[in-house]
């Protein structure tokens, strides 16, 4: 429990904004985190939500604890590939639906100490971010499916006492144990439907007193720090983080074989970062480990290819960047930006070696290549910005996905969704409309 009186919610709200600014910091400038789900799900190789999809007694369930055979070097092998492939942060399933836990628990005996490889899978994982520098996150489940009190805290006083207690001491735990802890990703708040039954405002003040610059998501029902739209990207007041499967099907292991051909490819994993940075928010991409821990095969290949992309380029993602509307500048790119910078993310390469960006209304300073460096000619006029000469040479040798950095004199302005002709510094729309008029007239 908390050792503080907790304080009103207006009151918490208040505190965590005034830091806010400081504790989000480094988390806004990281744009790529790692998603990993493991658990006693992943030993059945279907889907995480087997035990409550094909009701599962817990008895049946623990079966599976025979074939949980966790090697631990994999947790430097996860932080190793998240690394490699240009992710700053790393959030693991402490404790899933199924309600096993990871670490070695005296609130949850039911866990990966007491049973299955009986290992401290959590202190492994924290041990090998913090070796190589990660950012540290716990993912745990506030949904229950084997707990007593775990459904029938929605309808009786006494049982939600008793769940919030079981939940709070197993958040002590982990807020406790392990050093300092960058995220708290709560999930799925059911079955009770408000902030004050499942007593958040005090489980997160506990959290935050035992962890003063840690970042809380907003599945407990109170907004917290970031949102979290889940397997889409969709832009949300204030920070937000879309979380992926890698495959579409499931957060958990399933056969490697037969999720390749669903499974995510370099260049749609691009596609969604030049997304979720024009958008302002971060990318936490999942990846399911099989069940001794190892990364599974269709992952490995599009994680290393992106980073060696990101290394190259990676002035266009990381950094805190002005949500844009510049989406499509022409039909083949689309742009981030900050400051008097923006980046042109080149998807289809022009064939006729130039490419034509409507709407911009500052004048162009310079252009240059990202990954290489090399300068590109241009020519601005009143109504568009051409980049010339666009050389094999300059051609992503690794997805064809180029990068272009346009450099303004000023912040860059904007008309979007005029036709021709386009609204510049000095002329109003309506002086452009009688000027097109004027040109109709005279042929």
């Amino acid at each position: 429990m908390c050792t503080k009186i907790p304080i009103c919610k207006e009151e918490y709200e208040k505190e965590i904004s005034a830091t806010r600014e400081q504790r989000m910091g480094w988390w806004r400038e990281a744009r790529f985190g790692m998603f990993i789900h493991y658990g006693l799900y992943s030993t059945k190789g279907t889907h995480e939500w087997s035990m409550a999809y094909e009701n599962y007694t817990q008895e049946e369930y623990m079966e599976f604890l025979k074939c949980m055979t966790f090697d631990a070097s994999m947790p430097e092998k996860w932080v190793k590939t998240a690394k490699k492939a240009g992710m700053k942060y790393m959030v693991l399933t402490t404790r899933h639906h199924e309600g096993f836990s990871l670490w070695d628990s005296a609130a949850n005996l039911y866990n990966s100490v007491n049973y299955g490889p009986h290992l401290d899978i959590v202190k492994l994982f924290v041990d090998a971010c913090r070796k190589e520098g990660m950012r540290i996150g716990f993912y745990f489940s506030l949904m229950d499916w084997i707990h007593p009190d775990a459904w029938k805290c929605a309808v009786d006083a006494q049982a939600r006492l008793r769940f919030t207690s079981y939940l709070q001491e197993m958040l002590r735990e982990l807020m406790t144990q392990y050093g300092k802890i960058d995220i708290l990703w709560y999930d799925i708040s059911r079955p009770m439907t408000s902030w004050e039954g499942w007593d958040s405002l005090r489980m997160n003040q506990m959290v935050r007193e035992l962890q003063p610059d840690i970042i809380i998501n907003n599945r407990s029902r109170l907004e917290e720090d970031f949102g979290t739209p889940e397997e889409k990207i969709d832009a949300e007041k204030g920070d937000w983080e879309a979380c992926m499967t890698f495959n579409g099907i499931s957060w958990g292991y399933i056969d490697s074989d037969s999720c390749i051909p669903y499974s995510y490819n370099a260049h749609e994993i691009i596609r969604m970062l030049c997304k979720v940075t024009a958008e302002g928010g971060n990318l936490l991409l999942n990846i399911g480990p099989k069940p001794d821990g190892s990364i599974p095969d269709e992952v490995l290949e599009p994680l290393h290819t992106v980073g060696a992309w990101l290394q190259k380029n990676q002035e266009a993602v990381y950094g805190r960047k002005k949500p844009t509307i510049v989406y499509r500048t022409n039909g083949l790119c689309s742009a981030t930006e900050s400051g008097k910078k923006v980046w042109i993310w080149n998807w289809i390469w022009p064939e006729n070696r130039e490419l034509r960006l409507g709407g911009f209304l500052v004048r162009l300073k310079q252009v240059k290549e990202l990954s290489t460096g090399r300068a590109v000619e241009f020519e601005q006029t009143e109504r568009y910005i051409r980049l010339l000469g666009l050389e094999e040479e300059m051609r992503d040798p690794l997805l064809s996905i180029s990068v272009f950095e346009l450099e303004f004199e000023e912040e860059p302005q904007y008309a979007r969704g005029f036709l021709y002709p386009q609204l510049h510094l000095g002329r109003t729309y309506t002086e452009q409309m009688e000027q097109l008029k004027s040109n109709l007239q005279d042929r």
